[in-house]
């Protein structure tokens, strides 16, 4: 699952193996974690049914909670979001891009998503791996908002609206399963101003 723009050269063969080795590291650990818990799951473990050495598996992952964070979507979703019409406002055009990317998950990739989604907000151990993840999207949001608009990258206003953007993100995302609808509805209350009243 990806969405690469039209007008770009897709990746060359070393990055599309590398990325294959990641999504196999995810597939399998999930499906360990399934099969007998989270603890109980090692790395010795992910790295054997995933047919790579651990030393291998670090190379992708720092920890075993870092499996959990869905970071391969942001590149796709930045990718879009650059692409999206021009009339769309910045939030709008984030919306656009989610749902262009979230449209292309198969039913299977669903269920593995809303599994590992939901795991992940159980998880102590997965607190810390999230939070970075979070402070990494509203860079790479900050940097897309810059390029989008023409302003310079280290404008503060990009980074209010890139966490604010974010911060929807996760409070729609945060301990309920994961709906593309509730994701858009709040991505367009964000849009419309917050209107509360």
């Amino acid at each position: 699952m990806g969405v690469m723009p039209d007008s770009e050269p897709g990746p060359g063969l070393r990055e599309r193996k590398k990325i294959r080795t990641r999504e196999t590291l995810r597939r399998e650990a999930l499906r360990l974690i399934a099969e007998q818990g989270f603890a109980a799951t090692t790395i010795e473990q992910i790295a054997a049914a995933s047919e790579v050495s651990p030393s291998t598996f670090f190379r992708y992952f720092p920890n075993k909670s870092a499996l959990l964070v869905p970071d391969q979507l942001m590149d796709p979703i930045i990718d879009v979001f650059l692409q999206a019409p021009a009339e769309l406002s910045p939030i709008a055009a984030y919306r656009y891009a989610v749902e262009q990317v979230f449209g292309q998950f198969s039913d299977p990739e669903w269920a593995e998503e809303a599994g590992r989604q939901a795991l992940m907000y159980t998880l102590p151990e997965a607190a810390g791996p999230l939070y970075r993840q979070y402070i990494f999207t509203i860079g790479r949001i900050t940097e897309a908002l810059a390029v989008r608009l023409s302003r310079p990258a280290d404008d503060p206003e990009l980074r209010i609206a890139a966490g604010a953007m974010t911060g929807v993100m996760m409070q729609a995302l945060h301990g309920t399963p994961m709906q593309p609808e509730m994701i858009y509805r709040a991505l367009d209350f964000l849009d419309a101003g917050l209107p509360l009243i």
